[in-house]
């Protein structure tokens, strides 16, 4: 099999089953399991999948910059913000992280609630200014442009300073095996650090981001109360996580 036709076949392999294992690709076709990492290293390159141990997983599209992701599935965003702006209750503290989807609950939050929100993005405190109830506190820290989000140690140590009733986190990834991640590993960290400073962490996840991959993985399952996602409730991966525990809101 030509390289290029090796290519095609794991493409359509990724796109049919969610995964590759390099060890059944090279019984199946015939070739050493060198061949195929090669394979995968270079559609790896090209972005077009998440390299993992012993195989591959579909790359998530969430890794793009800030302004780039603002224009993926907003109404899929908007369903979820809808979802997790309803587990906030008055008198209550958030604790909100960044990005697209986050920002969309921050515009979601209605303007006479009174809460108290703590986030380590600019672009969500500043969304929040036309809500003269809501006290907002800024953590800072080094500005994650890519993010739009501040992280580094002074970011984590100033998180371990707050504490809240609900914690709502975005990822980039979620899928049954890698688990919940995103493409830094500082902006990891910081999701850890807000998560620990809450009662219930719930996972922001419009459906682009279900069944996909990032290089580093943010918290296991057990830390999570559930997951908000406006993805099909028959999709095979949430089907997954509901047998093994996850609770899943649909946002529909």
């Amino acid at each position: 099999m030509l390289a290029a036709e090796r290519r095609d076949h794991l493409l359509g392999l990724l796109a049919r089953e969610g995964k590759i294992v390099a060890k059944n690709v090279a019984t199946d076709l015939g070739i050493s399991e060198d061949s195929v990492r090669r394979d995968l290293r270079d559609l790896a390159a090209e972005g077009l999948c998440q390299r993992v141990y012993g195989g591959a997983l579909p790359v998530s599209p969430a890794i793009a910059d800030y302004a780039a992701r603002q224009s993926v599935t907003p109404d899929g965003k908007r369903k979820v913000a809808a979802v997790a702006a309803a587990l906030v209750r008055p008198g209550g503290a958030l604790i909100l992280d960044g990005g697209t989807t986050a920002l969309a609950v921050a515009h979601t939050l209605p303007p006479d609630l009174s809460c108290t929100v703590i986030t380590h993005s600019p672009t969500i405190a500043a969304a929040l200014l036309d809500h003269p109830q809501a006290e907002v506190f800024l953590l800072g820290g080094r500005l994650f442009k890519h993010s739009a989000v501040t992280c580094g140690a002074a970011a984590v140590e100033a998180a371990q300073n707050v504490s809240a009733d609900l914690c709502l986190l975005g990822v980039t990834g979620v899928h049954p095996q890698a688990g919940l991640t995103t493409g830094d590993a500082e902006e990891a960290a910081m999701k850890r650090a807000l998560a620990a400073r809450a009662a219930d962490t719930y996972i922001l996840a419009s459906s682009e981001k279900i069944g996909t991959a990032s290089r580093f993985r943010v918290l296991p399952w057990e830390d999570i109360s559930g997951l908000i996602t406006d993805a099909d409730p028959c999709h095979p991966v949430l089907n997954q996580l509901t047998a093994h525990g996850v609770e899943i809101l649909a946002a529909g």
